[in-house]
């Protein structure tokens, strides 16, 4: 039931999600964000990379955490990111810093409460903060991507599903940005 919310106002917050992304400038760099950077934020910038490397598209993509640098996935990650054909085996977490939220032009979260937080923890963003999960062009149960972290392979592969469908909708939608848009100052509501 605390969902709810959720479900009902997907299609709003999508389409809202969809006009802010339409007005941004071509980003040069975008930063996957969530909890730990060892499951969904290092498989989201690896597929965002290989979506726009195929495309001939000129953007850095790269993740960060709250906690744990150092870290590689677990081998639940790595088995569902080489499900799809991605490679996380050399990924090890990095904490998220000033430095690393300065230089994107475009913050990716997987949970509403991440964006709170990238604020309570660094103050005002330059950057335009997206909840990855906005953009999911089919239902939703809830606007959080959940975290597999220590749970069953079926789990992985739901999460990364997900996250595969919302990074192709993200690529696809930035990829028809024009030249000289204007920048939405936050795509995540707190």
């Amino acid at each position: 039931m605390r969902d709810y919310p959720d479900r009902l106002l997907h299609g709003v917050r999508r389409a809202s999600a969809n006009r802010a992304l339409a007005k941004l400038p071509p980003p040069t760099s975008v930063v996957f964000v969530c909890y730990g950077n060892v499951c969904r934020s290092p498989f989201a910038a690896a597929l965002f990379a290989d979506i726009v490397r195929s495309r001939n598209i000129r953007v850095i993509s790269s993740s960060a955490g709250f906690f744990g640098p150092g870290r590689q996935p677990p081998q639940s990650a790595l088995d569902a990111s080489s499900r799809r054909r991605i490679n996380l085996a050399a990924h090890r977490s990095k904490l998220v810093t000033h430095p690393t939220v300065r230089a994107a032009d475009l913050i990716v979260v997987m949970a509403p409460e991440q964006a709170r937080s990238l604020r309570a923890l660094l103050g005002a963003l330059r950057a335009p903060v997206l909840v990855l999960g906005d953009l999911d062009p089919e239902s939703i149960e809830s606007r959080t991507i959940p975290d597999p972290w220590g749970e069953s392979d079926v789990v992985f592969d739901k999460s990364y599903d997900r996250i595969d469908r919302c990074v192709h909708e993200l690529a696809r939608l930035l990829s028809g940005n024009a030249p000289g848009g204007q920048r939405e100052t936050a795509l995540a509501g707190t």
